[in-house]
């Protein structure tokens, strides 16, 4: 693994943009990033391939372990939901996708940091648009991509799932949430879905139906909401409940409220102690750790983290960390050129792992400052 200076193509903007991505440059900021890229051996991106396929059976086997012994309380998940949780997974309601952020240099093994299994983004860069940058840039090369055509697979499974009529897409307004949703939007259609984008503030509840509905008193029961579930249910709890045991079809499944909450991660280490894709990572405290990051356990884009090293303490700010937190030995993220990568690893849930992008940063903490940089091999 070794990262490389590039020069950008000549009208980047306008070829990424048309491409899909047009949160390229957010505040003038680029945020798409070719005047570099990381390349990678066949044998290093097999090792990042296994480590997701293991991680994410782990990870399921983690949510049964949580759901036989109610470990809800540690989680912080909220008493109503935790029926609708247990419901979702004992009729396994499949899942579409998920990113696990991963520490690796091209030594050792690759280290979990966390699991972007609810609302992961950062998908239609990691998708499209670097693999159009390599056809450019790096004729003759390859790289561990195939997230187009195993969302598309994926979709494809889950139409049998879904009820009659088309499937609502929603999500928050923010730029990368609207092009996301777009993107998924495609994918769902090429896989033969009818679909219908929507609002969320649009998606409204009769409450003498029971059942959601949209502008045109339309009755919504396929919804793919790219918002966290806990924010979901605390606004609306009475009628996910009732839409819900009506057999209505939200994804990501509730049950992916175990996986997006970082307590997942103190709950992997005591499953599998001293796995080499784990680090170590407890609930009550650093314990003998002298070299720790502090994460709340439902924050997102690197907010509230404190890291703790022998050259200082580095922290970033935010709204998070009344629901808690968990500590997690840091991974020592290794510097290239004065930035650290981390590793967006992909899996599709019945697909595998198939893909991944990387996110770089100034600061050894990944926050929404940091920039996606293609990759080959």
């Amino acid at each position: 693994m070794r990262r490389e200076k590039r020069t950008p193509r000549l009208g980047w903007q306008e070829i990424v943009a048309s491409q899909g991505l047009t949160f390229h440059t957010p505040e003038g900021v680029p945020y798409w990033d070719e005047s570099a890229c990381y390349q990678f051996s066949a044998v290093e991106v097999d090792r990042i391939e296994a480590a997701t396929n293991e991680l994410q059976e782990m990870c399921l086997a983690a949510a049964g372990k949580i759901i036989e012994n109610k470990r809800y309380g540690e989680l912080h998940i909220p008493a109503g939901a935790i029926p609708l949780i247990e419901a979702a997974w004992e009729s396994e309601l499949p899942s579409i996708y998920g990113r696990f952020d991963l520490a690796f240099d091209g030594t050792g093994h690759p280290k979990l940091l966390e699991y972007n299994a609810d609302t992961p983004t950062s998908l239609v860069e990691a998708a499209v648009i670097q693999w159009h940058w390599m056809q450019d840039e790096a004729r003759g090369a390859d790289q561990f991509n195939s997230i187009h055509e195993k969302l598309i697979a994926q979709w494809k499974e889950i139409r049998g799932y879904l009820r009659p009529g088309p499937l609502y897409l929603t999500g928050t307004e923010d730029l990368e949430d609207v092009m996301t949703l777009a993107y998924m939007e495609d994918v769902a259609r090429q896989a033969g879905i009818e679909t219908r984008a929507i609002e969320l503030r649009d998606i409204g509840w009769n409450a003498g139906a029971g059942e959601f509905r949209d502008l045109e008193e339309r009755r919504i029961g396929n919804v793919f909401a790219l918002y966290p579930w806990e924010w979901l249910y605390s606004q609306n709890p009475a009628g996910l409940e009732l839409g819900l045991g009506k057999g209505d079809i939200w994804m990501e499944p509730i049950w992916k409220m175990l996986w997006s909450n970082k307590a997942l991660l103190a709950v992997l280490w005591e499953m599998y102690p001293g796995h080499p894709n784990l680090l170590e990572a407890r609930l009550d405290g650093p314990g003998g750790m002298k070299e720790f990051v502090r994460k709340p356990i439902l924050s997102r884009e690197g907010a509230n983290v404190m890291l703790v090293t022998e050259r200082g303490t580095f922290e970033t700010d935010g709204e998070y960390g009344e629901e808690g937190y968990v500590w997690q030995a840091s991974a020592g993220i290794r510097e290239f050129d004065g930035n650290y990568p981390v590793v967006g690893s992909w899996v599709v849930t019945d697909q595998g792992a198939c893909g991944m992008g990387i996110r770089e940063s100034r600061s050894p903490i990944t926050d929404n400052l940091s920039r996606f940089v293609p990759h080959y091999f």
